[in-house]
């Protein structure tokens, strides 16, 4: 994937998690920079980048883009050549890897925002493949699940409930 692909998916996740039911446009990126992290950048460079007029960004701008989306400033380059998605043979491989199935995920769960926040939340946590074995954890405790959606999200647990006790899937 190259770095102008990535910049027009994040704008993408970006508006969805805004929501705004679009992706966010290049001027919205400019003005979000501009109030959330301070800084300032045009859209005609944002268009360059991601049109491919200009194949290459300096250090700041990657690194204001990548606060501004919260992802790796090293993620917002080009994928090497024969770069297959396959490999996780390292970790940071495997961390990137998730990070980028979970924005996904959100996209195509956009219908459902509670899911699709929780995703973009997972893939932007600083330590993804720790929050999938801690998933993995307390569904392997009987009943764990249960209880911690009622302890921490007490309507949740009873919109389960109330669908289960119908017939309804949950």
């Amino acid at each position: 994937m190259s770095v102008a692909e990535k910049i027009r998916y994040l704008r993408e996740v970006e508006g969805s998690l805004r929501g705004l039911g679009r992706p966010m446009t290049q001027l919205e990126l400019v003005r979000g920079i501009r109030k959330e992290i301070g800084k300032t950048i045009s859209q005609s460079y944002i268009s360059q980048i991601e049109n491919g007029s200009r194949p290459h960004m300096t250090q700041s701008t990657r690194t204001m883009l990548a606060r501004f989306f919260k992802v790796h400033p090293g993620f917002l380059v080009d994928d090497p050549e024969g770069y297959h998605t396959e490999l996780t043979s390292d970790l940071r491989t495997t961390e990137g890897k998730l990070d980028v199935w979970l924005l996904q995920g959100s996209e195509r769960f956009a219908s459902d925002p509670e899911v699709s926040g929780v995703l973009i939340k997972a893939a932007r946590h600083k330590d993804t493949r720790r929050c999938f074995l801690l998933l993995g954890a307390i569904l392997d405790t009987p009943g764990l699940d249960e209880r911690l959606l009622e302890a921490l999200k007490p309507e949740a647990a009873r919109s389960v409930t109330s669908r289960a006790e119908h017939g309804r899937p949950v």
